[in-house]
């Protein structure tokens, strides 16, 4: 089984939909749409090779599609990062690219804490 960990502009990211779905279509709505991306995420755990990896959107993340949005992840090993949630509608592709350098970094700073939880796990 996989470990999903949820990286910090994810959980921003999380509770940005909440928010907007909370304004647009009420607190149940809302409940049931996070539902869903939980739902998601304890299917990776068990099943992460359903991710799909698309060089056509990123050499580097994962996807997985969650009703209207993206989830992207970096996968090492059996630890899958949440690293960003993007709306479907958004030119993921090209948000992405922007983003890039960021999500690079906290990678790097994620490996580096599972390192120091887990020496000699290189």
């Amino acid at each position: 089984m996989a470990q999903v960990i949820v990286s910090r502009r994810a959980a921003v990211d999380l509770t940005e939909i909440e928010s907007y779905s909370v304004r647009q279509w009420g607190k149940k709505a809302a409940a049931e749409y996070l539902d869903g991306i939980e739902q998601a995420l304890s299917l990776l755990q068990k099943n992460p090779d359903i991710l799909t990896h698309r060089e056509d959107i990123s050499l580097y993340f994962y996807f997985y599609r969650v009703r209207r949005h993206f989830l992207v992840f970096d996968v090492t090993g059996d630890i899958l990062h949440l690293l960003t949630v993007k709306h479907g509608s958004m030119d993921l592709p090209e948000r992405l690219a922007e983003i890039e350098p960021y999500l690079r970094h906290e990678i790097a700073y994620l490996h580096e804490k599972l390192a120091e939880k887990h020496p000699g796990n290189d």
